[in-house]
């Protein structure tokens, strides 16, 4: 019997070669500069993304960490952190000027003497027009920064100012605020007088600042490009 190699001739078996050597070769895609920029990262990562129960993040690796929340928390999440400030005046001046906050709410408290009001980013045009309402909405909002004034404060000769938490005994730290671009912000901080902990290139850190609020209060300055730089050994 002949066999399938016998019954093709030598012009077939020429067509069949040309055939494939003329199958146009697919081209190598070039890796972008931004891929190539994080190459020497991904041993890392690799590394750190092996699996789920391997990741610094894990239980396993956290003492005191649960799993799984508890499900009558599932509804929780951080609505606000509280600074007390001397004068509401020059701090959402501070707060509305250079940092682009805007004032989501504000209570009085006659009786009590003092004053709270809520800032954040979000778009005060969607809040309601009824005020215990807007209340609502405000307690609604993530990551709001709460001032609270208690009044005289901004007059009183023998007010000495409110503890930052950063000198001994310390404490609470600093608020975070992400901003498009680290060294850009903190030029037009610098134009505007505001008063630096840490500029962006100061320390081994590079690339994220902390300033002061006219309280004292710290507060970090990132952006996204460059936070995962400056974390990378840590993460």
């Amino acid at each position: 019997m002949a066999t399938a190699s016998s019954l093709l001739s030598p012009l077939s078996l020429l067509r069949i070669s040309s055939k494939f050597l003329s199958i146009p070769r697919i081209p190598v895609l070039a890796i972008p500069a931004q891929s190539k920029r994080f190459d020497r990262f991904r041993p890392l990562f690799s590394s750190s993304m092996a699996s789920s129960s391997d990741s610094k993040e894990a239980p396993a690796n956290n003492p005191g960490l649960r799993s799984e929340p508890d499900e009558a928390t599932k509804g929780y999440f951080l609505q606000q952190t509280m600074f007390r400030v001397k004068d509401p005046k020059v701090s959402l001046d501070f707060y509305s000027r250079v940092l682009g906050m805007k004032l989501l709410k504000r209570l009085d408290f006659p009786e009590m003497k003092f004053s709270l009001y809520f800032l954040g980013y979000e778009d005060t045009a969607s809040a309601p027009a009824d005020p215990v309402q807007r209340t609502v909405w405000t307690f609604s909002q993530k990551a709001t920064l709460e001032l609270t004034h208690n009044w005289g404060t901004e007059t009183d000769p023998e007010f000495k100012g409110y503890h930052n938490g950063n000198s001994e005994p310390r404490g609470f730290g600093h608020i975070g605020i992400t901003v498009d671009d680290t060294y850009k912000a903190c030029e037009r901080f610098e134009r505007l007088g505001v008063e630096f902990v840490k500029k962006p290139d100061d320390g081994k850190m590079k690339g994220i600042a902390f300033i002061k609020d006219p309280d004292g209060y710290w507060i970090e300055i990132f952006d996204l490009k460059r936070i995962g730089e400056v974390t990378v050994i840590a993460s």
